[in-house]
């Protein structure tokens, strides 16, 4: 199992990389895979836009996870996106968002579920061609970033995963680390199925 480094560390997924078996490390240096969490949106300067429906924003992070992005790609090293990490991932390779989309925020604080539909690759192999997946984003991929293609999409034509033709880089806009362990949902694709197929 590859040794993670999260971007931001956030108990949720140190939780589910710990019931995935998947180390983690302090600094980026030691490890093997870059994993870009959840949290809030990315400043639109980064991809061209003015403010338009972005909200609790954090250049400093934005930057610092450009920069890593950067780094592991450049020691041929993978990346990995959850929710804003395929945001970000997607900006970092020239793509725009959409900063305010209806239908993919939670609802009272819990995660909404929804269909999604899978092409060949990874996702199908795992879980078919459409299964259901949790969603918590109001923001969405807008222009595709050059090299990245599409891996699955909502019923609404929204990106829920992608990745890299050539690079190693893969992401998904739902939240797998809050789908497995004790909060697997019968009816939704188990999220440490991902994780482990990711990082092994």
């Amino acid at each position: 199992m590859k040794t993670v480094y999260l971007s931001v560390r956030l108990k949720n997924y140190e939780n589910a990389l710990a019931l995935v078996g998947a180390p983690l490390t302090e600094t980026p240096e030691n490890a093997d895979v870059l994993l870009l969490p959840g949290g809030g949106d990315m400043h639109p300067r980064f991809y061209g836009q003015a403010l338009n429906g972005s909200e609790d924003l954090d250049e400093a992070r934005d930057a610092r996870e450009l920069t890593l992005i950067d780094n592991f790609l450049c020691a041929g090293k993978p990346v990995i996106g959850i929710c804003r990490g395929l945001q970000v991932l997607n900006v970092y390779f020239g793509g725009t968002l959409c900063q305010h989309i209806e239908g993919h925020s939670q609802i009272d604080g819990v995660d909404r579920l929804h269909a999604i539909n899978t092409a060949p690759g990874l996702l199908r192999e795992l879980y078919g061609t459409r299964c259901t997946v949790n969603s918590a984003h109001h923001q969405a991929v807008w222009r595709l970033g050059t090299g990245l293609q599409v891996f699955a999409c909502a019923e609404d034509g929204t990106v829920e995963a992608v990745g890299h033709r050539t690079l190693p880089v893969f992401a998904v806009q739902w939240h797998p680390e809050r789908l497995c362990g004790a909060f697997a949902r019968p009816e939704s694709a188990d999220g440490a199925r991902l994780l482990r197929a990711l990082l092994r």
